[in-house]
């Protein structure tokens, strides 16, 4: 097996945007609004909502123009009634225009952009230098919504549902951490326990939306962040199961972690998709370690977790499944105990469960199979381990996973057959479980190491054995070789 050093990960890229999202401080500054129709008095609203102050121009201003400009939100409205002119966009931060004519439109547009103020005209794309998204308002918390227009209908039904999700509790937990960060700063915290005390703030905040903060609460989370302050100096570690694949299998702790993280030291088997869930500011470094191949080397996987920890970094160790599953996560777990650090365990969905999800078989049935076991298919020089114990292979009422089989399940299978384990016990071999390019294969115990073989070579392998697989083998078989009500190839590869 071939060394390699830890490799810093390049963040991924961000994807094209079809708006840039920015929230515009508008307090105290003035906007200009040209038009008097309903839409405009919503724009109105919306500018002196966000503190602004407002001057509308409009001939014939509609009755909720009218309404508005009587009693605004926040940012004083003045009603002009004239046409706007050139003039009346000096010093303006902002120009929203609502206008029938096309003609009138693009005039507003261009003296707007003449004298280098983004404007908005509703309704025209084509002379806007922003839009307007649909809004879920606990203000301070503001969060926008943005189709680029394409389906307005559709960004108000998120707004809805977005609505339900968010307590309106929320607004206030807001307002008072702009009201405490003041004070926090001045108590003298270094930076990881200022954080410390934000995510005990928020975790309070979540689980109890609608209760109205008090000075005993800012009392209690300081408290907590002081007597935690000495661990959160020296850093942390939590090994977290990335599951099989498909992101959204991760668990919501799991996506916390790696929103929290500073360092995420990633397994080659890791789905690249589960990234997008990490904090984009985090440092990823591949510390992979992919079977026959090149690989870091455990005891430098241990030190580097370590030194990070030690530097006051909270760190993530990225695995593929369950860390606790074949994930050496025992050595891992000692190295960070000797060394002082505080180490917590985040579970994944293992390969199997991904397997059984993917092919809807349940690994345990009664009066077929009691226990189900996971063996690994190869040992540290990549042979076949030699203390197997055979028996329970064998076991009929048993349903067996292995993990890892690529070079040794043709050995392993004929192992198990020597030992009494019916040569037609059906078998599902599977590649990339639960992601895109996943490919599976349904075969009898004596055809998997030939099905695996023809597998694609890249990503991670796990073959299912037992007779919990009977029906979905004779299924595919009455197909006649064709692809089954599963999609699953009874003697090739699949992919989905």
């Amino acid at each position: 097996m071939r060394a390699r050093s830890p490799i810093e990960m390049r963040p991924p890229q961000m994807q094209p945007l079809a708006r840039l999202p920015v929230f515009y401080a508008l307090a105290a500054k003035r906007t200009v609004v040209a038009g008097g129709n309903t839409a405009a008095a919503w724009k109105v609203e919306l500018l002196s909502a966000a503190g602004a102050q407002v001057d509308v121009y409009a001939v014939d201003p509609s009755a909720e123009l009218v309404a508005v400009a009587t009693n605004p939100p926040q940012g004083m409205v003045n009603l002009h009634r004239r046409p706007w002119s050139a003039e009346s966009l000096g010093g303006a931060a902002m120009a929203v225009g609502a206008f029938d004519d096309e003609a009138e439109a693009a005039r507003f547009a261009g003296a707007a952009r003449m004298a280098g103020i983004p404007v908005n005209v509703i309704d025209r794309p084509a002379h806007c230098d922003f839009a307007f998204g649909a809004i879920v308002n606990r203000s301070p918390l503001v969060i926008g919504i943005s189709t680029d227009g394409a389906a307005p209908v559709f960004g108000q039904a998120i707004r809805a549902k977005l609505e339900t999700m968010i307590p309106q509790g929320f607004a206030r937990w807001a307002d008072d951490a702009r009201n405490w960060r003041p004070r926090l700063k001045a108590a003298g915290l270094s930076f990881a326990a200022r954080r410390k005390f934000w995510e005990i703030f928020t975790a309070f905040a979540v689980s109890h939306p609608e209760r109205k903060p008090e000075q005993s609460d800012y009392e209690a989370f300081l408290a907590a962040t002081c007597r935690n302050e000495k661990t959160t100096e020296l850093g942390s570690i939590t090994l977290v199961g990335a599951g099989p694949g498909d992101p959204e299998l991760l668990t919501l702790r799991a996506v916390r972690a790696l929103q929290s993280a500073d360092v995420i030291l990633i397994d080659d088997l890791v789905s690249p998709a589960v990234l997008d869930f990490a904090r984009r500011e985090a440092k990823k470094m591949l510390v992979g370690k992919t079977g026959f191949g090149p690989s870091c080397k455990q005891d430098e996987i241990n030190a580097l977790m370590i030194k990070l920890a030690k530097a006051g970094k909270r760190v993530v160790r990225l695995k593929g499944g369950d860390p606790m599953i074949f994930g050496r996560a025992g050595e891992e777990i000692a190295a960070c105990r000797a060394a002082g650090i505080k180490v917590e365990v985040v579970p994944g969905i293992t390969a199997a469960q991904g397997v059984a999800s993917r092919i809807a078989v349940s690994l345990t049935q009664r009066r077929v199979a009691r226990r189900v076991q996971y063996i690994t298919g190869h040992t540290e020089d990549g042979k076949l381990p030699s203390d197997i114990d055979w028996g329970m292979l064998a076991d009929p009422t048993a349903t067996t996973v292995v993990y890892m089989p690529r070079k040794t399940i043709g050995e392993m299978t004929a192992q198990a057959i020597a030992n009494g384990l019916d040569a037609a016990t059906p078998a599902v071999a599977v590649i990339n479980c639960t992601r895109p390019d996943e490919t599976i294969a349904i075969a009898t115990l004596a055809e998997i190491g030939d099905r695996l073989d023809q597998l694609p070579a890249e990503g991670p392998a796990v073959v299912v054995i037992g007779r919990v697989l009977r029906e979905l083998y004779l299924q595919t078989q009455a197909d006649d070789q064709s692809t089954s009500r599963l999609g699953i190839a009874a003697v090739s590869a699949h992919s989905r």
